[in-house]
């Protein structure tokens, strides 16, 4: 963890389950399931995915009154594989219906998230948002108002294109809608205050999927309101492209101190786990040194001194190793997501890299000496070489996990 710390703006605390969100807390991942909700067996095996990769809340979609009936189902399954995360639900259109028609589905659910863009329609908009309001009264449960540019509220963003047109100098755009996201956040969130919900049960959001509108947009927020913010590139994409947006957006941001839980929505490739977005999540974080999730691996880019690429295979056992006995070291060990490791591919940085790790290894470049050395807290213990090389570095690992970080108390 880097020394330097990045000063958060100030929020209240909101508890969403057991989990604290404010600034007095570490930022919090998310992340949301892609299954169909009204198949529990897969909803429950997809959160608990999310939760094993680190996910500290799963958000579900539920959509129809099949999905709301299948919540408490989906909760009672996760309890009995011993996965206690906090689940949110995901409302659109009709949560106000669904809600109330499945009391169970609102009690076991422990945040609901509404979109003031879609929550109603014309008259029955201010009704059917007092519903779900005075429902997450009734059931004492927080709310995150979430803004998306692709569902803003019409009627808000029709009045203010109109005001904006009336005035001498109108404003691009581009700029009124970005006005009308934060707008209809605020506003939402008075409304929800003069409806009873107390500002340490509100949490916002406002998304976009361009990288400079958002940062403009929660600058915008976190400067007119003290609400926690959730934090999200919506629809980023896939693959490098997703990765790549998302972070350099939420990174200017969390750097400036605004953001209280984060997201990063990717779009999977087929096959791909819905996990990985919480990895990605976890590394922006990590590498940010707001947060320590795992230990982190240094490893060499390779030139042209380092032609095998064994020093490559290497460096994903390693990372491979450490996030498949984390889960596993996270229950039982205290700090050893702290553990700092390196695998370097020749002698021009391999030994000061080695010896500034916890635990570094110094490869062999080309027309070195096939050896090499295993440094320990900056001083060599060992060198290897041959075959078994891979998995005597693994083992060390875990030997040093083992005999340096405490147990946790049963």
């Amino acid at each position: 963890m880097s020394s330097q710390t990045v000063s958060r703006r100030v929020t209240p605390t909101v508890l969403v389950g057991r989990v604290a969100i404010g600034s007095e807390h570490p930022v919090v991942v998310q992340s949301m399931t892609n299954t169909d909700t009204e198949d529990v067996k897969a909803t429950a095996k997809q959160v608990a995915q999310l939760a094993r990769a680190g996910s500290e809340l799963v958000r579900i979609t539920v959509n129809t009154e099949q999905a709301a009936a299948c919540v408490p189902a989906i909760r009672e399954r996760l309890d009995m594989m011993g996965c206690d995360v906090p689940l949110i639900g995901d409302f659109h259109y009709n949560g106000h219906l669904l809600l109330e028609k499945y009391p169970e589905c609102a009690r076991v659910l422990d945040k609901y998230r509404i979109n003031p863009g879609n929550v109603g329609f014309g008259r029955k908009r201010d009704k059917q948002f007092a519903t779900i309001i005075e429902l997450a009264l009734k059931y004492d449960k927080p709310v995150r108002i979430g803004v998306n540019w692709g569902s803003l509220d019409d009627r808000l963003l029709k009045a203010m294109m109109d005001e904006n047109a009336a005035m001498p100098d109108p404003q691009p755009a581009e700029i009124v809608m970005r006005d009308a996201l934060v707008r209809s956040a605020l506003d939402s969130a008075a409304e929800a205050e003069q409806l009873g919900l107390s500002r340490e049960r509100i949490i916002l959001s406002c998304k976009v999927s361009a990288v400079q509108d958002l940062i403009s947009v929660y600058r915008t927020l976190a400067g007119r309101c003290d609400y926690p913010l959730h934090l999200g590139l919506t629809e980023a994409g896939m693959g490098s492209k997703g990765i790549v947006s998302s972070t350099a957006a939420l990174a200017v941001l969390l750097q400036e101190g605004i953001g209280d839980t984060i997201r990063i929505s990717l779009t999977p490739e087929p096959e791909q786990s819905r996990s990985d977005e919480v990895v990605v999540a976890q590394e922006l974080l990590q590498s940010m040194g707001l947060r320590a999730f795992t230990p982190m691996v240094t490893a060499c880019p390779g030139c042209g001194r380092t032609t095998s690429t064994f020093f490559q295979a290497l460096a994903r056992d390693v990372t491979d190793h450490v996030r498949q006995r984390m889960p596993e070291w996270r229950l039982r060990y205290d700090g050893v997501e702290n553990l700092n490791l390196a695998v370097m591919g020749c002698i021009v940085n391999g030994p000061g890299e080695s010896r500034h790790a916890d635990i570094g290894i110094s490869l062999p470049g080309t027309g070195e000496a096939p050896v090499a050395p295993v440094f320990i807290d900056g001083e060599k213990r060992e060198t290897l070489r041959g075959e078994g090389l891979t998995h005597r570095f693994l083992e060390i690992i875990d030997e040093y996990v083992d005999r340096n970080y405490p147990e946790k108390p049963a």
